[in-house]
This record gives structure tokens, sequence and C-alpha cells, in this order.
């Protein structure tokens, strides 16, 4: 099995990846790059994963930063490296220190990378569904703002997408509370009644237009693709207990 890790990119102007499940150390249902402490998976086998990114992003494994992610609205602004698990609760991080990355990791949820085209300012956000609604990814373009950034461009990695995002009343309910016109997100579905398919990464893209922000979605559905990437819900709908997350990184 090759040690290398795999990893996505998109027109950005910074050094990022959108990192596969692909390229690490980790065995069975964490097969085999799983960058996520939160987990049943061994703190050693993450911890040698999360040092194959930074290698590859080419900055010490201690300056690999990453949050508790709760699906808030929290962004933290990272001056220097802290370390690993003294993050804080948080679903976003922005820097304009150069040699340190910016890591979040998801398996469903979206990641979305942010680089100020002049090349001063980085972020990294975690956008589930609650957080997008809440604002999350406002809150990392007005941290960037903050630290001098001026145009701001982003990427959406991969996500679950609409065909695979089955979802009831409550979300909708909720994505729609905030806009009505937001239900052109949103497909009935064709298995069952009362359920919709979402497009997470769309309504991502729309939520950065409305801040002038151009975001490209990357065209891979976490869900679908297994071979390739760890899903939340693929996981859950089998019965599962275990699951390992991918990570997406920026740095200056």
């Amino acid at each position: 099995m090759s040690h290398t890790p795999e990893f996505l990119t998109a027109p950005l102007p910074a050094r990022h990846g959108f990192f596969t499940r692909n390229g690490g150390i980790s065995t069975g249902p964490y097969a085999s790059l799983n960058c996520s402490l939160s987990g049943a998976d061994t703190r050693e086998n993450v911890l040698a994963n999360r040092a194959l990114v930074a290698a590859a992003m080419g900055v010490a494994p201690e300056n690999l930063l990453g949050v508790k992610q709760v699906h808030g609205i929290a962004v933290r602004v990272a001056d220097s490296a802290w370390k690993i698990g003294e993050g804080g609760e948080a679903d976003a991080i922005v820097t304009a220190a150069p040699g340190l990355a910016l890591g979040v990791v998801t398996a469903d949820c979206a990641p979305v990378l942010f680089a100020d085209v002049a090349g001063k300012v980085v972020g990294a956000a975690h956008a589930g569904w609650r957080g997008a609604v809440a604002g999350i990814l406002e809150a990392t373009v007005q941290a960037m703002h903050s630290l001098g950034a001026a145009q701001i461009t982003a990427a959406i990695g991969p996500c679950i997408h609409q065909p695979s995002y089955e979802v009831g009343p409550d979300l909708r309910d909720a994505v729609l509370a905030r806009h009505a016109a937001d239900e052109k997100f949103f497909v009935e579905s064709q298995k069952r009644t009362q359920k919709w398919q979402f497009d997470l990464p769309g309504y991502c893209a729309a939520r950065l237009a409305g801040l002038g922000v151009a975001a490209n979605i990357l065209a891979y559905d976490s869900y679908a693709l297994e071979e390739q990437l760890f899903s939340h819900r693929r996981r859950t709908l089998r019965g599962e207990h275990a699951i390992g997350h991918q990570i997406s990184v920026i740095r200056l």
C-alpha cells in the first residue's frame, strides 16, 4: 500500500489539497488516510497520517492546525501554531502567517478553502448544512477581511452532492426559514414522499456569491465515491459504527 497521500486541487492562488482517504497507514474502516482524532482509530495512526499530509503541504507536522468542529460559526485566527487538540471549538480557521497550514476534516460536510488573490490571507471552513445556514462562510470571509484580505476566491471540496443527499422536512424548513428563495436548492425525492434532495455545495456557492466570492465546486460526491472518500451517511445507512474523515488543507 502506498503511503503517498492523494489529494485534489482547485484554481486557488495558494498551496492546498483536498485529501482523499487514500495514502495513509490506518486500516479497517479507517483505511487509510484517516485524519480525525475524534474517532476510535489509534492516535498514533492519525498523527502519522497528519504528518504525511503536513509533508505533502510542505510544513512541519506541528504547523498543521485544526480545531474541534461543532457545526457552529466560530472562526479561529491563527497567529502561531498550537498543540494538537488545543485549537478550541470552531468551524473555520484563518491566518496571515506564513508556514501555518489550516485543516478541516469532513465526511460529507463541505470543506471550503479560501485564498486572498494577493496571497496574504488564507482560510479553511467546515460547512455542514447547519453551519452553512447559520453563517460560517460569511464569518470566515469577515475574519479574512479583518486580516487585510481584499479579493477572495474559494473552492468547495468533496462533500455529499444532491443525488445522494435525501433530507426531511426539518432540514428543508430550517434552510427556507432563512430565505424562501433557497427552495431552488431542493428537488423532491423520487423514492419517498416528504423527502427532498438538497444541493449542499450549490447552496454554499450561492452564499459565497452573495459576498462577492467566486467559488469553484469540485465534482466529487463523498457518498458515491467509496473507494476515494469517507462518508458519514454511507456509514449510517449501513449500520456501521466506525468512520474515518478526510482532511482539506491550505497554507500561504
